[in-house]
């Protein structure tokens, strides 16, 4: 009885290894790419590529553990919701307002720490951040914020 327990588990685990979810990878930067109209210094673009773009963008570097299931559909539900709340490369598809929250978001989870999880950089050692990087990336954050508002006239509907 112990023997067929085991075989079913083991069928099961190589069965699950064909049934494989989408991948995140986009051949092209979308016309919708916060690059396009706002700038990002150097410094900020090679933080946003360590340590947010594989799950707030349409293009991830999978890592070779993402090819075993179940992990991989662990990875790509992560990848799903970190692209619902915040994606870079759509990032001209949303309301200037609700832009302006997004970026609001960016500078408090990353300067409370909350951002990157640290289930990421658990396995990703480079996408820790400093304090230097998070406040970088915090100030980033609050004058994209800025940029938003003034080209949008947005400072008298954000205060309503």
């Amino acid at each position: 009885m112990k023997k067929k327990i085991i075989y079913s588990i083991l069928a099961l685990l190589v069965l699950i290894q064909f049934i494989r979810p989408d991948k995140n990878l986009s051949v092209t930067k979308s016309t919708n790419d916060i690059t396009h109209n706002y700038q990002i210094p150097a410094n900020i673009q090679e933080t946003l590529k360590s340590a947010c773009f594989d799950c707030h963008s349409n293009n991830t570097k999978y890592p070779w553990y993402s090819h075993v299931q179940p992990v991989g559909w662990w990875l790509q539900y992560h990848v799903n919701e970190g692209k619902e709340h915040l994606n870079f490369s759509e990032f001209l598809s949303y309301t200037p307002k609700k832009a302006h929250h997004k970026m609001e978001e960016v500078a408090e989870t990353v300067s409370e720490g909350e951002m990157p999880l640290n289930s990421y950089t658990w396995m990703h050692k480079n996408a820790r951040l400093s304090a230097e990087q998070r406040k970088a990336l915090k100030d980033w954050a609050n004058e994209t914020m800025s940029n938003i508002a003034i080209a949008n006239n947005l400072a008298s509907d954000l205060k309503k």
